[in-house]
């Protein structure tokens, strides 16, 4: 379990950590915003009921179609929990796309075609289902839960994962804390092993431009960066020097293709042709917010970019790839295709 400090007078006091009081609160919270568990993903369906008389704490669909299936683990035994999320899989997997949209519409009472496009900035996608996935939801981890998630994806390539709230005390203060049990990039990886394409070669890599950062810093200055805490910045740690990207800005396309110069480092530590980076006339100052707190600030990869458009310009089709994760491997050989010829990307 990660620990926690708070800096008092210049030293250190350690949070104490404590169960969760009420672990159907996590149910409540995740329900109305799966981002605490770093999903970029939209709510779909509570107390989903499945064809054995059973009930889904929750369903999530994905900016790719994809179903996520999340089960809290309440009082469960670890062998009852993992069996139940994969009787739950075995069932979702079995949805076509008019079935999605009816219980979708039946929760979120908007049509989904809106829920979707309000959310994600883009169209839905015409077929839903392509992939599901399943995540366990725990307060507390057991060595049991742990070895049988572990084995399920890291030697049979099942898409399971298991995400932990943590909780700590001190002074009368809490705090609530998110992780996952294995890294979940991994997951995804070992799982799209035995569905997928191989690897192009390439990397999808979210732009995130917006209040944080600017398109015009990130290829002035030769970068790509992302912030909010080590859930989401250790996916820029996937990328080290000589790797080929292609920036793609969320609702709109894909900006930018260039390649990796430098590896993962804190932004304010950046170091340009000009000097620091937060020494250079930044287009989006806000690039500098919560520079002194690590778990909060900007992180950057350093990137020579050979070719890129701006945002109104960006580069997409109908069916072309996206994902919620800050970095990915591309797969898609329709996508990897209009990439190369529209960046002029010669293969090799």
């Amino acid at each position: 379990m990660s620990n926690l400090f708070k800096v008092e007078n210049g030293k250190l006091v350690k949070a104490r950590a404590r169960a969760l009081k009420k672990e159907s609160l996590i149910e409540e919270w995740v329900a109305d915003d799966p981002g605490l568990l770093g999903l970029d993903a939209i709510i779909i369906g509570r107390q989903v009921p499945t064809a054995q008389g059973k009930y889904i704490d929750l369903l999530a669909l994905d900016r790719t179609g994809g179903l996520i299936v999340i089960e809290l683990k309440k009082d469960r035994t670890p062998r009852d929990i993992v069996a139940q999320v994969l009787d739950y899989g075995s069932w979702v997997r079995t949805l076509v796309t008019p079935q999605i949209y009816e219980l979708a519409e039946r929760y979120c009472q908007k049509r989904l075609t809106t829920v979707f496009q309000d959310y994600f900035g883009e169209r839905i996608p015409e077929r839903l289902n392509g992939s599901h996935s399943m995540l366990i939801v725990a307060s507390e981890l057991d060595p049991a839960s742990r070895r049988i998630v572990e084995y399920l994806s890291e030697e049979h390539g099942v898409s399971i994962n298991t995400a932990f709230f943590n909780v700590f005390e001190a002074d009368g203060q809490e705090w609530l804390t998110t992780d996952f049990l294995l890294d979940q990039s991994e997951v995804e990886e070992r799982s799209e092993r035995k569905v997928r394409p191989p690897w192009s070669g390439y990397y999808f890599v979210n732009a995130g431009i917006g209040e944080d950062r600017s398109w015009a810093d990130m290829t002035k200055f030769g970068f790509v960066g992302a912030c909010g805490g080590d859930f989401y910045t250790k996916r820029l740690g996937q990328l080290s020097e000589g790797d080929k990207l292609f920036a793609y800005q969320k609702g709109l396309g894909y900006v930018g293709y260039g390649i990796v110069t430098s590896s993962k480092t804190l932004a304010s530590e950046f170091e340009t042709e000009n000097g620091l980076l937060f020494d250079q006339p930044l287009d989006q100052p806000n690039l500098k917010r919560n520079a002194d707190d690590s778990s909060k600030a900007e992180f950057v990869v350093g990137v020579d970019w050979q070719t890129t458009f701006e945002p109104e310009k960006a580069k997409t089709f109908k069916g072309a790839f996206a994902n919620q994760n800050i970095v990915c491997k591309l797969r898609d050989p329709a996508t990897i295709d209009f990439l190369m010829q529209e960046f002029e990307v010669k293969a090799g």
